[in-house]
């Protein structure tokens, strides 16, 4: 059986960190944030970081762990969120993922893999600089020659996902039509449970935003 995991999700301020902790209180888990801006020391202000306050003792995770500038890909996350939820259960606590970062959520939950961003390549930074020097019509080019399922379906103007399937190639030898087939058919790794929080009346949230 596969070990469960609860994951409380929804848009900004929709109170999703207190219910967390209401929850983890009541029945004694632990939390792994799924934040995209909160994995960041020092990005406080417009992240809705939760205090150590208002975690009211519960044990939070992925909170904090990087310097803001550095490099944080979803590898990344992944595997540290994996190593989080795997030591809660092993203590024989519940974990709860809470966040509302939606490919960090589909992460964990799909039990999809991603091809790591390695820096130390300069893969990334050479194919910016030929963009830069040529424009994008030669890299959409080059990713037609290699992978043209993904090709067909990028505008040739989209940089970034140009870039990225390019990269995944010259890294890996492998094109991100196939990693992305053989992702989606991988098991998911928990059991999910899944609260999402939204309002009735989008007012109400946007003063709680305010």
């Amino acid at each position: 059986m596969l070990p469960k995991l609860i994951v409380i999700a929804g848009t900004n301020a929709s109170g999703k960190s207190g219910l967390g902790v209401e929850l983890a209180l009541r029945y004694g888990g632990e939390i792994v944030s799924a934040d995209s801006r909160q994995v960041f020391r020092g990005l406080d202000l417009g992240s809705g970081k939760i205090t150590p306050e208002e975690t009211r003792g519960v044990r939070h995770h992925l909170i904090d762990v990087c310097e803001a500038g550095d490099f944080f890909s979803m590898a990344d996350f992944q595997r540290m969120a994996y190593e989080a939820i795997d030591g809660i259960v092993a203590r024989g606590k519940p974990p709860f993922l809470v966040g509302g970062t939606g490919l960090y959520l589909d992460a964990l939950c799909q039990g999809r893999s991603f091809s790591d961003f390695r820096p130390e390549t300069g893969v990334r930074t050479r194919l910016q600089a030929q963009a830069a020097q040529g424009g994008l019509d030669a890299l959409w080019e080059q990713l037609r020659q290699v992978d043209p399922e993904t090709a067909a379906r990028l505008h040739p103007h989209d940089a970034k996902r140009i870039i990225r399937a390019l990269e995944v190639w010259y890294d890996t030898g492998q094109t991100i039509s196939q990693h992305n087939r053989q992702t989606q058919t991988q098991p998911p790794r928990y059991q999910g449970v899944t609260i999402a929080l939204t309002y009735r009346d989008r007012q109400d949230l946007y003063q709680r935003i305010d």
